[in-house]
C-alpha cells in the first residue's frame, strides 16, 4: 500500500475543484442571466440579476447602444397573478436604469424589459418567460468567507480523498477525516447561520422543508461519516470513493434550486418546491 500518489490526485482534485466552482457560478437560478441585445449594428449580451440584498432596490442595467434608445421594466410579484407594473427606465450616462422594488428576504419578483430602438421593439425576457429574481438578507463576510472557504476545501479535499482512495493509499483515511470535519463546520455550522442571515432560517431541508441545498448538503454528510465510520477499524477505501462521487453529484445540482420563497398571501418564508 503507497503511502499516496500525491503527482496524480492532487492536480486530479484542483481540475475537478476548479470544474465544479465554474460550473456553479455558471449554473443555477440566482446568477445573472444573460441576454442580448441589438441596435445600431451592435449585438451584445448583458446581465440581468437574479439576486439582490433586501436592504435596496436592485438595480436593472441597460447599456445605451443608439441615440434616443429607450425603455420600460415590468414587473410583478412572485409567484401571484398580480398585474404588471411598468415603469421607464432613465437614461443615466451611457446606460439605461431602473429599479426593481426591495422585497423581504426570500421575496421574489418575476421582471422583463421592453427596449425600443430606431428599428424595432425588443424583449429582454418577455412575459411569456419573464426572469425570477429573489432577495436576501445581507450575510455578514465574518460569516460568509469562512463557510466559503471551508466549502471551497471540502470539495477540494472530497476530490483528492476519493483519488487517493482509489490508489488504496495510507493517507486517504487522514484525507477523509479532514474532508468531513470541513464538510461539517461550513455545512452544517456556518451553512445554517448563513441561511438564518440570508432568509431567516436556520434550516429548511429535511424534515421541515424541501430546500435542495440544504438536503444535498444532508446527504453528503451522511455518505462522508458513512465512509470514515466503515473506514475505522478496517481499509474500505471504495466507501471514500462513493462518498466523493456522491458529492461532486451534489455540486451538480445547481446551487438554490427550491430553495426559500416568500409566499405573499400567507405572509411567511416557505420552500420551493
Amino acid at each position: 500500500m503507497p503511502k499516496h500518489r500525491f503527482q496524480i490526485s492532487v492536480p486530479v482534485a484542483i481540475f475537478i475543484t476548479l470544474a465544479a466552482i465554474i460550473y456553479q457560478r455558471t449554473t443555477g437560478p440566482t446568477y445573472p442571466k444573460k441576454v442580448i441585445i441589438e441596435a445600431a449594428g451592435n449585438r451584445i449580451k448583458i446581465p440581468l440579476p437574479r439576486s439582490h440584498e433586501s436592504e435596496t432596490n436592485a438595480p436593472v442595467l441597460i447599456p445605451i447602444l443608439e441615440t434616443g434608445m429607450s425603455g420600460r421594466l415590468l414587473f410583478r410579484r412572485y409567484p401571484t397573478d398580480d398585474p404588471w407594473t411598468e415603469r421607464p427606465l432613465r437614461p443615466d450616462g451611457n446606460q439605461l436604469v431602473g429599479e426593481l422594488p426591495s422585497q423581504p428576504p426570500a421575496g421574489k419578483l418575476q421582471y422583463y424589459v421592453s427596449i425600443h430602438t430606431s428599428e424595432k421593439e425588443q424583449m429582454l425576457a418577455g412575459p411569456e418567460a419573464p426572469i425570477v429574481i429573489r432577495f436576501k438578507g445581507a450575510v455578514p463576510t465574518a460569516i460568509l468567507a469562512p463557510h466559503i472557504i471551508f466549502m471551497f476545501f471540502s470539495m477540494l479535499l472530497s476530490a483528492l480523498a476519493g483519488v487517493e482512495a482509489l490508489f488504496r493509499t495510507r493517507i486517504y483515511f487522514k484525507i477523509s477525516m479532514l474532508t468531513t470535519g470541513c464538510l461539517f463546520l461550513g455545512g452544517m455550522v456556518l451553512g445554517p447561520i448563513v441561511q438564518k442571515y440570508a432568509f431567516g432560517a436556520y434550516w429548511a431541508g429535511f424534515p421541515y422543508g424541501y430546500d435542495l441545498t440544504d438536503n444535498k448538503l444532508l446527504i453528503c454528510v451522511i455518505f462522508w461519516a458513512i465512509a470514515l465510520i466503515l473506514n475505522r477499524e478496517k481499509a474500505r477505501p471504495q466507501w471514500v470513493t462513493v462518498a466523493a462521487v456522491v458529492l461532486l453529484i451534489m455540486y451538480t445540482i445547481p446551487h438554490s434550486t427550491m430553495g426559500s420563497q416568500y409566499n405573499y398571501h400567507k405572509g411567511q418564508i416557505e420552500t420551493a418546491r
